[in-house]
């Protein structure tokens, strides 16, 4: 990997992230949407600090003006790959997936976010003609773009749409050209290798009311990477995963920015893809394989998947874990040969197989399984929650309790569950809440590129 001089938010290499000193609070993306509790979501603020009094607490709850969100995913202003930006990372974007209105968050007091400007959706379906925000990213050039799932109306298709990153105006698409893209979901890039890479959901239409098996059968979910020119904004390839790669969604490219390699979680297929390129060209096959197990009672036809939820690489490359969120475990594995990933640990965590796994601290036995996924930038720490989206989570698990945890990195190089943390997001004094993606304040292994 080669080395750059590096000014502005974030750090100049992977290597760089991984020297910084422990996270001290970690912000969660709480929703009450689905819950029955007419409350508005909240980004809840949580002390993670090893030795504080309040270790493993809620220490503050940021309320969206609203009811109705659906927090689900969000980012940073800006990040590494802002190398010679003047911003600072002091915000975090917070889109509702169902609403499609963004909330602008400053955490120049990491302990205490506040909102400062709040989009409304009819601004943002006005400018780029979108909705259904999900991932956010920042990019050179002082933008955030954030991939969006639908048209205006809930339909396909969906794309990009682009916020300045100093005043949070709505600049428009981001894309130029998108070709035959339709649908969409999370996407990764790489500036010295001028690509972008997005993945598959399907349409808020689709999805948001719960899932239909007959939609995947119609082709309403996505099996497809697609490719893009970074500086021509313009789609080059699409590869069609088949029946291995069905549902598409956390796509991990390598850190190391000279890397032309890294994976994407295939949800409903339960496999690790590994995508690459050589000559130009892009390809991907499977790696790793989730069996769907039998389960007395389950109503689909082929057993229960493990439903690959969320994907994180760690920072040296080195690490690949992810969630099976119906299965209920947890895996690790070691990805220094990405072609060849080999299991290291194994942790289970509620889940529908009825497999031992709890918390010493839990009322009870888990429910719910482990879903988003963060890992610490030294490679040390795995945050853990258990919420996916209201309707699946009414589906899937009626009831489904909010709880969050951490696995520590052990002497021999596995992960095991630290027995003092355990957040019960269902003793708060506004009703129960559900937890979903974390993210850390100084970065973490999900929100880092590099130039």
């Amino acid at each position: 990997m080669t080395e750059h001089e590096h000014s502005g938010p974030g750090y100049g290499s992977p290597r760089d992230a991984m020297a910084q000193p422990p996270e001290e609070v970690a912000y969660v993306a709480c929703l009450y949407e689905g819950t029955g509790i007419e409350e508005p979501d909240f980004l809840a603020t949580v002390d993670v600090a090893r030795g504080s009094d309040t270790y493993g607490e809620i220490v503050h709850r940021t309320p969206m003006p609203n009811v109705g969100d659906e927090l689900h995913h969000f980012g940073f202003n800006a990040c590494s790959s802002a190398c010679h930006s003047e911003l600072s990372r002091d915000t975090l974007i917070v889109p509702g997936i169902r609403s499609s209105r963004i909330h602008i968050v400053d955490i120049s007091d990491r302990r205490r976010p506040e909102i400062t400007k709040v989009i409304e959706p009819e601004e943002i379906k006005e400018k780029t003609g979108y909705s259904g925000p999900h991932t956010v990213h920042c990019m050179p050039g002082d933008i955030v773009t954030v991939s969006m799932l639908g048209d205006e109306n809930g339909d396909v298709p969906g794309g990009f749409a682009v916020l300045d990153a100093k005043d949070f105006s709505v600049l428009g698409r981001w894309e130029d050209d998108k070709g035959d893209q339709e649908l969409m979901y999370d996407f990764w890039y790489q500036p010295r290798q001028n690509t972008l890479i997005s993945s598959e959901w399907a349409a808020p239409n689709t999805f948001k009311d719960g899932f239909n098996p007959a939609d995947v059968a119609e082709g309403k979910y996505g099996r497809r990477l697609h490719f893009w020119d970074l500086e021509k904004k313009s789609k080059v390839q699409t590869i069609d995963l088949g029946d291995e790669g069905i549902i598409p969604l956390e796509i991990r490219w390598q850190h190391d920015p000279d890397s032309r390699q890294g994976f994407v979680g295939a949800t409903l297929s339960s496999n690790i893809i590994r995508f690459h390129s050589e000559n130009g060209s892009w390809s991907a096959e499977k790696v790793i394989d989730v069996e769907n197990r039998e389960l007395g009672g389950w109503p689909l036809e082929g057993g229960v998947p493990g439903l690959i939820t969320d994907v994180v690489l760690s920072m040296d490359d080195r690490d690949l874990f992810f969630s099976n969120w119906l299965h209920g475990d947890l895996r690790h594995y070691d990805v220094s040969d990405p072609t060849a990933p080999k299991l290291v640990s194994q942790v289970w965590l509620g889940g529908l197989l009825g497999e031992k796994g709890g918390h010493p601290k839990a009322d009870g036995p888990l429910n719910g399984g482990p879903q988003m996924v963060n890992l610490s930038l030294d490679g040390n720490r795995v945050y853990l929650t258990n919420s996916l989206y209201s309707t699946w989570d009414n589906q899937f698990y009626p009831d489904l309790r909010g709880w969050m945890v951490t696995l520590d990195r052990q002497d021999d190089g596995t992960f095991a569950l630290d027995p003092e943390f355990f957040v019960d997001f269902t003793k708060l004094d506004t009703g129960p809440a559900r937890p979903h993606e974390v993210h850390l304040p100084g970065g973490d292994c999900t929100t880092e590129i590099f130039q």
